[in-house]
């Protein structure tokens, strides 16, 4: 379940995040943050806390190349460490031969990015991109927040992830790069 909000605001990317862990029925407040930092970037996650556990702990953000555009070096060079990551946790997918993991947000050097299940990396057209179950609420109240502060917009978002999702929950954890 989950929802993830990411925010760029005056070139600082903001992220904001809950705390369920949700398996059918039954809903746990995690301790352990989808929110986080590793090196240069910014991460949230949804679908699996293996994924943001490795993504956190065991990940390592390969070399960016100067000549490489920020977007090129994340759908080559940044993804192949990160399905590489992710098939040595144990985490990685193979369906009928398609490779398949979960969803997060990156924060890259002011800008922000989805990356997909199918591991493509989106640049969302609008300032702010949400994941999640409660993602399409976050939306929804990130557009109508134009104009407030970026700490607030985000928490304001997750604020109403959690009252509209049944698999949202704070407390809400922000961060910012």
């Amino acid at each position: 379940m989950t929802c993830i909000v990411g925010l760029v605001h005056n070139g600082k990317v903001y992220m904001g995040g809950d705390s369920a862990g949700v398996s059918g029925y039954n809903l746990t407040v995690r301790a352990d943050e989808k929110v986080f930092i590793n090196g240069e970037f910014l991460m949230g996650f949804t679908s699996s806390f293996r994924m943001g556990q490795l993504l956190r702990c065991r990940f390592k953000p390969p070399y960016h190349r100067p000549e490489v555009s920020d977007y090129e070096y994340l759908v080559t060079d940044f993804i192949d460490e990160v399905r590489n990551c992710l098939k040595q946790g144990g985490y990685a997918r193979n369906d009928n031969g398609e490779e398949r993991a979960g969803t997060f947000l990156i924060g890259y050097r002011g800008k922000l990015y989805t990356v997909e299940c199918d591991y493509q990396v989106g640049i969302p057209d609008d300032n702010f991109a949400a994941v999640g179950c409660g993602d399409l609420i976050a939306l929804g109240a990130l557009y109508a927040s134009e104009g407030v502060g970026p700490m607030k917009r985000v928490n304001q978002a997750l604020e109403a992830a959690e009252r509209f999702s049944a698999g949202v929950r704070g407390p809400f954890v922000i961060k910012s790069l």
